[in-house]
């Protein structure tokens, strides 16, 4: 899958399509995200800049804002920013795709960056790119908080709601060629600090 071919199947996507906990409830779907938020918080210093890449319509944006964080709120989709913008009218967004972070933010580098939904659907060589942007928003000693799964049987998704999987080989040398190094945290994500490539 392209990054602009998941981009596009995301704008369109009805909104019970977004998360399978919408078919659920509204309720159970917004209490997911302050569960995630909750998650967050643990490894994210207090009152941290934080940039959410992926935010969608702010399930878990607007959690963590409320815990304080400063939060800039990152999609690709101006659906989902409009969705987020109802909610919390207050709260930072910015239309953008990884190629526009940099852009965006100028020489300032957040203390933390998380993407909860948008690697699993990448191809490899797409969410290397990305992994790679999101690494250079953040300050040197920075978080970030990755949805990038390794597997004994690694795969490209083939869909837009396909998962792409890593084997731990090919993790260990993204991160050293990008500058990430793995932190223990007990969450259902990866958590990585941003250090010097090759370091």
């Amino acid at each position: 899958m392209t990054a602009e071919a998941v981009i596009q199947a995301w704008d369109a996507a009805d909104p019970s399509s977004i998360h399978p906990l919408r078919r659920v409830s509204e309720e159970a779907y917004w209490e997911s995200g302050k569960a995630q938020a909750d998650m967050l918080a643990s490894v994210i210093p207090d009152g941290a800049k934080v940039l959410d890449f992926g935010c969608g319509d702010g399930r878990v944006a607007i959690p963590l804002a409320a815990f304080g964080y400063e939060v800039t709120a990152v999609d690709a989709s101006q659906r989902m920013l409009d969705r987020l913008t109802e909610r919390a009218p207050d709260l930072t967004t910015v239309q953008a795709t990884a190629d526009d972070i940099a852009a965006h933010l100028g020489r300032r580098r957040m203390d933390a960056v998380y993407c909860l939904a948008v690697l699993i659907h990448h191809s490899w060589a797409d969410c290397l790119d990305i992994i790679g942007k999101l690494r250079a928003a953040t300050k040197l000693g920075g978080i970030l908080v990755l949805d990038w799964p390794v597997s004994e049987t690694p795969e490209e998704a083939d869909s837009w709601i396909g998962v792409t999987t890593w084997s731990r080989e090919q993790q260990a040398d993204a991160c050293a060629r990008i500058g990430l190094e793995p932190a223990d945290s007990g969450l259902p994500w990866g958590v990585y600090r941003a250090v010097k490539a090759g370091g």
